[in-house]
């Protein structure tokens, strides 16, 4: 979802220098496009980010994180300022239908929503809204070598065999960058990737929406904070209303017709009596922001075309139930962000970066389905029984299957339940573990290298490990469970499904890559082999 107005005040950007060069060029300053920015810089790969708007918007938009996600930001040490940036939502659970805030409340989901899984995930589900994470990444990001601009257009791509080149504006002239390749991040209504041949397929736009932050002082109606308000009445239509991270604002969604008005048509005026609708009380009301935006549902057919790649709402857009969108473009984010670094650092071919489809999109497809019957139920279109969706599996069991791991053996998306044990193709299982006295989890591992877990028993493997690397180059960390780390709830071998001389091969985004048995011959051409089959490597 794209809104259409950002207002935070912004930094003066001068003009882009003429033939500047980067590794690879963002275009689109939201969660995927900043996520993407942090992840690539991170591994030393030179990223330039630009964004038309001048600054973040001051529209919350998304605002649930999801445990995977966390595990994700987590060993960029961003986990402790996301929690502080959604303390102003500690109190929030379950989600809330009702005429008016005013009337009857009806909830249709319990306030467990937010429970920790500690069997299963070392991270809680988060809430904290755009507005106060984006700032977040963007300073992780800037720490680690990114160049983000704001205020700066991407006026023209042009794509040959060897690179990008992108004619880049902003007030003050314009300039040329070059870059290895470009990641699209534009959103729902960007532009670059159809224009390279990348078109999405589905129902297209399925509502219209406005939404306006406003100011109002409502302690006599909110006596309880929920997660989500659905409003819906014979005034509004249907409408929502969601708590921002600010005391006394709040964020209020009507749906609108398109062929009637436009978002427009939508003044401060008129918001603050919308909003009236929407509370049932008369109290005084102030509209600090208004964005007219598109709910639509469709996916990318392809993910890739040449030196071009899509993320986040520019490969795929569905309705905002249950957080998976935002969570779905930093996923995607982190996903292509370790092949591109493996592939600039010239240890993987081109083949590595077409499963970032394979892997990606088949995720996409499924959530868009679900996240469709889950909205009509959600306002009384569908099924009401569907909103019991099992949120775990949707963020813990998402499975890939392409050439960049060994050994999987089912097809990708997701399967009935979540993975036993660690196959091949599927999230790393939970381990907390003990690293010379710092309780770390095994997730924090996972982030620019690929990393080869043994048992105690390991160590001709773990050896094996330090000589591939060096005679490959591709960053290889092992650990022996047992010595290098301790096993704190004594778990290893039966969440992994591996002896104690075995080994388990993760990738740098915490996914199971391949599994081995006991004692091998040969045990550093043998993940030589395998890491060469992973990275379509020549090495």
């Amino acid at each position: 979802m794209l809104a259409d107005s950002d207002t935070e005040p912004t930094d003066a950007v001068g003009a882009p220098a003429e033939d500047e060069r980067t590794q690879v060029l963002i275009v689109g300053g939201g969660y995927a496009g900043l996520a993407a920015a942090l992840f690539l810089s991170h591994q030393g790969v030179r990223t330039l980010l630009v964004d038309r708007h001048p600054a973040v918007s001051v529209q919350g938009r998304a605002r649930g994180i999801n445990q995977r996600t966390m595990e994700l930001y987590r060993p960029y040490g961003l986990e402790p300022a996301i929690r502080a940036a959604g303390r102003p939502f500690d109190d929030e659970a379950g989600v809330v239908r009702c005429e008016t805030l005013a009337g009857e409340w009806s909830w249709l989901l319990a306030d467990d929503t937010r429970k920790p899984l500690p069997d299963l995930t070392a991270c809680e589900f988060g809430m904290a809204d755009q507005r106060a994470v984006e700032p977040l990444l963007i300073r992780a990001a800037h720490d680690r070598g990114a160049d983000i601009r704001f205020g700066t257009r991407c006026d023209s791509v042009t794509v040959d065999a060897d690179g990008v080149t992108a004619v880049l504006g902003t007030a003050g002239g314009s300039g040329t960058v070059r870059a290895d390749y470009l990641i699209a991040a534009d959103g729902f209504r960007g532009t670059i990737g159809p224009a390279h041949g990348i078109t999405r397929a589905g129902p297209g736009i399925t509502q219209s929406w406005v939404t306006f932050v406003i100011r109002a002082e409502l302690s006599s109606i909110v006596t309880q904070r929920a997660m989500f308000w659905i409003v819906v009445n014979d005034r509004i239509g249907q409408g929502s209303f969601l708590t921002t991270s600010e005391p006394d604002q709040w964020a209020v969604s009507v749906s609108y017709d398109p062929a009637v008005e436009s978002g427009a048509d939508y003044t401060p005026q008129r918001c603050a009596r919308l909003a009236a609708e929407v509370l049932g009380v008369d109290v005084p009301v102030e509209v600090l922001d208004v964005a007219a935006w598109e709910e639509a549902v469709e996916v990318a057919d392809r993910y890739r075309n040449g030196r071009v790649f899509v993320v986040g709402d520019s490969a795929h857009v569905w309705p905002p139930a249950g957080a998976m969108g935002a969570n779905a473009a930093v996923q995607d984010a982190h996903n292509l962000a370790w092949k591109l670094a493996a592939r600039l650092r010239g240890q993987a071919e081109e083949r590595l970066l077409d499963s970032y489809e394979d892997e990606r999109r088949p995720v996409a497809l499924a959530l868009a389905d679900i996240t469709v019957r889950r909205q009509r139920a959600r306002f009384g279109g569908g099924d009401p029984g569907f909103e019991d969706v099992d949120d775990v599996l949707l963020t813990l069991g998402q499975r890939y299957r392409s050439t960049a791991m060994l050994g999987v053996r089912h097809d990708g998306g997701y399967g009935a339940d979540l993975p036993a044990d660690a196959a091949p193709g599927t999230r790393a299982p939970h381990l907390w573990l003990d690293r010379a006295g710092e309780r770390i989890t095994v997730h924090d591992l996972c982030h620019d290298s690929f990393v080869l877990l043994t048992g105690a028993a390991g160590g001709a493997w773990a050896g094996a490990a330090q000589r591939c690397a060096a005679r490959t180059g591709v960053p290889l960390l092992a650990y022996r469970i047992g010595t290098d780390l301790t096993d704190v709830e004594g778990v290893w071998e039966s969440r992994y499904g591996c002896s104690a001389d075995g080994a388990v091969l993760l990738r740098p985004d915490g996914y199971v890559a391949w599994r081995g048995g006991g004692p091998v011959d040969g045990r550093a051409e043998v993940l030589a082999g395998v890491l060469r089959e992973i990275l379509s490597g020549t090495f």
